[in-house]
């Protein structure tokens, strides 16, 4: 059974959450317009565009996503665009005042990288009968495909941290140092693991849906050539 079935939780409870989370997002972006901040309209802007993928994924791709799934990717989109706004009013942000904050969202964030990574791979895997990949290398390439990413993350911030203090702004992403940078690379692999433990009882059905995509894609190319 799972977490949200223990708890109670339905799906309807799951999509209001999600909506409130959207809704505020639109507020946050509207503070970062007020403020003249550039880095928490970026910031917003990317987290509303996140939260719209289960719906793109429905309705271009077939393939609707269950309410957990959908509450899961908007919280870690949430929770990375609230850090850099937090409450109006109040002085400074959960990413500055609060040592756990960045850690948290950088294993929530990878976490939905590591599923990404985990969906596509074994769709492919199933549907590419040419393809065999063990459950034990499944586990290590979600492992090194998180860690690889958050090194290209990390990369990232520090790229955008040097040439935003060149033209004398505030960066849109925000690295506290060498000890912060290992920390959330630890914080990266620890989301991963966390998928690439439960990744097959929870994932299987999208991943599943995902391959009668490309099962369909390669029918009707084989339906069109004949």
């Amino acid at each position: 059974m799972r977490l949200r079935d223990r708890l109670g939780i339905d799906e309807a409870f799951q999509r209001r959450v999600t909506r409130f989370m959207q809704i505020t997002l639109v507020g946050l972006l509207f503070v970062g317009i007020e403020r003249g901040n550039l880095g928490i309209v970026v910031n917003t802007l990317v987290a509303l565009a996140v939260t719209q993928l289960p719906a793109v994924l429905e309705r271009d791709y077939g393939m609707p996503l269950d309410a957990g799934l959908t509450l899961w990717i908007t919280t870690a989109a949430f929770l990375h665009a609230f850090g850099t706004v937090g409450i109006p009013g109040t002085v400074g942000t959960p990413y500055r005042n609060t040592t756990w904050w960045d850690h948290m969202t950088h294993a929530l964030s990878s976490s939905v990288v590591a599923a990404a990574g985990y969906i596509t791979v074994r769709a492919l895997d199933e549907h590419n009968p040419g393809i065999d990949i063990p459950s034990r290398l499944m586990f290590v390439f979600i492992l090194s495909f998180v860690m690889a990413f958050g090194v290209v993350w990390e990369l990232v911030e520090f790229s955008i941290g040097v040439v935003t203090e060149l033209l004398g702004s505030e960066g849109f992403l925000v690295q506290f140092g060498v000890e912060d940078t290992m920390l959330d690379l630890l914080f990266n692999t620890a989301g991963g693991l966390i998928v690439a433990v439960w990744g097959q009882a929870y994932l299987s059905d999208v991943a599943g849906m995902l391959r009668d995509r490309l099962d369909g894609r390669d029918d009707d190319s084989a339906g069109g050539a004949t």
